[in-house]
């Protein structure tokens, strides 16, 4: 870990990351791609010391209020965070000028920040989302080695459920020969609809893989699955989509129980749930889509 001074921090598309780089190691992650032309150990996490000073301007200078979504690049609550307390800073910042929040995080310590984020879900919208990928707990350990278990992430979406907030999944990746499974989909989307969710976002069965996370990824399939490094590449070769053999079989799956339920899963209505801005503090909807 080390401290930056960042220049600003909120995107074109009102999105932030407080912190760059990440010590959860997955094994698929995308951030490790060196298109991002990260200039430090991915392990070796930027923590932009002045964020909630810059979000604090960005958003005095905004005409109108909106979401603000935080975790694309970075989780948010990477476990330094418990003592940084840089995300907290920022939400108590979109909090105090009534924005809304969508938060993608992996973690169970945003339960630290429930009070909060319920702060401002009631005078804006607040949308709570985790990935899912395995259903399957030992093979999280592989895939995720150091973020909570996929149960305990199913754990925290029904708390905030229960708390009024609404909930969503990102499921992905889902790997080909490793996880792509309609027993490992089936699990996944229980934990799901058992949670509440309203929305689940899938762009495709299968992974993307790019210059920088290939190569790490390829490394940790030798080290946890001898030989299918080579099947990935006989598959694949070096495109950068992998669809999962059975991306039509799984994706009629998805399709077809979140239909039953009511829960949203197409990839573009998908977003635009998680940013859709609710001024509630004025009785009234005003949406940005």
């Amino acid at each position: 870990m080390h401290y930056v001074t960042a220049k600003h921090i909120l995107s074109a598309q009102n999105g932030i990351n407080v912190y760059r780089g990440c010590t959860h190691g997955c094994i698929y992650c995308d951030s490790r791609s060196t298109c991002y032309q990260m200039d430090h150990a991915f392990e070796d996490v930027a923590v932009k010391a002045n964020a909630a000073e810059l979000l604090e301007d960005a958003l005095r200078r905004k005409r109108r209020r909106c979401m603000i979504g935080t975790g694309a690049m970075c989780d948010p609550y990477l476990p330094l965070e418990k003592t940084e307390r840089l995300t907290r800073r920022c939400l108590e910042v979109i909090d105090r000028h009534g924005f809304g929040v969508s938060v993608l995080t992996k973690s169970d310590l945003i339960l630290r920040d429930l009070s909060l984020l319920q702060s401002i879900n009631a005078k804006a919208r607040t949308v709570v989302c985790t990935t899912l990928t395995t259903f399957d707990e030992e093979l999280c350990r592989v895939l995720e080695p150091n973020v909570c278990s996929t149960r305990k992430r199913f754990e925290m979406l029904r708390t905030m459920h229960e708390a009024g907030i609404a909930t969503g999944v990102w499921l992905c990746p889902i790997l080909p020969f490793l996880n792509d499974t309609e027993e490992n989909l089936r699990g996944l989307l229980g934990y799901c609809f058992d949670a509440g969710v309203s929305v689940i976002v899938n762009f495709g069965m299968g992974v993307t893989l790019r210059d920088g996370d290939r190569q790490y990824f390829y490394r940790k399939l030798d080290e946890h699955f001898p030989g299918m490094k080579e099947r990935y590449i006989r598959a694949f070769g070096s495109r950068y989509s992998c669809p999962s053999p059975r991306h039509r079989e799984l994706t009629r799956i998805l399709q077809t129980e979140c239909r039953a339920r009511g829960v949203i899963c197409g990839a573009e209505e998908a977003m635009a749930y998680l940013m859709r801005f609710e001024d509630r503090s004025a009785g009234e909807q005003l949406s940005l889509f």
